[in-house]
């Protein structure tokens, strides 16, 4: 698959998106669970894959992965499989998804669904599977952090999209 110059600018601009969320408080949004705050870093991921489809979506994701490795802030993101590979499968399972379900109306809602559970549960089953959490541990922190992470992408995802939409 060949890359083409709106792929590339589509991919930059989403992943230095990803990168203005990490480094500021944008792109975490307070909500009252143990977590205190739901990451919204993986929407643009999710956002290439639908806009320009897996691969695109990758690269955003790609770019996300390589920042959570670079400003690790736990030992799990020190890791680069940890770090990066559900990020990359972010977009993967995104992009496939809205193909599967582009004529249905729920399509962007259910990509974000997909999207934002292969970044929650890519990670954590990553984590329990190198050792860094035991695995009731990683339950917890996905019924806390998983289900609001996906509330808030589905609101911001279709918002975002609906807004492309009329612009287009």
């Amino acid at each position: 698959m060949k890359l083409e110059v709106r792929d590339i600018t589509v991919a930059g601009i989403l992943g230095g998106v990803c990168i203005v969320l990490g480094m500021t408080p944008l792109g975490f949004i307070p909500v009252p669970t143990p977590a205190g705050a739901a990451t919204i870093m993986h929407v643009p991921v999710i956002m290439g894959a639908i806009l320009e489809g897996p691969l695109v979506g990758s690269l955003v994701g790609l770019i996300f992965g390589i920042f959570s490795f670079l400003r690790a802030g736990s030992p799990f993101f020190a890791d680069p499989v940890i770090a990066i590979l559900p990020r990359v499968l972010i977009a993967v399972l995104a992009g496939y998804s809205y193909k599967l379900f582009s004529g249905h109306s729920q399509a962007v809602a259910i990509t974000a669904v997909v999207g934002t559970l292969t970044n929650t549960l890519g990670v954590l089953a990553l984590v329990v599977w190198k050792e860094y959490l035991p695995l009731e541990a990683a339950v917890g922190i996905a019924l806390s952090h998983g289900i609001p992470e996906v509330v808030v992408a589905v609101i911001i995802t279709v918002l975002i999209m609906k807004v492309w939409d009329k612009a287009k």
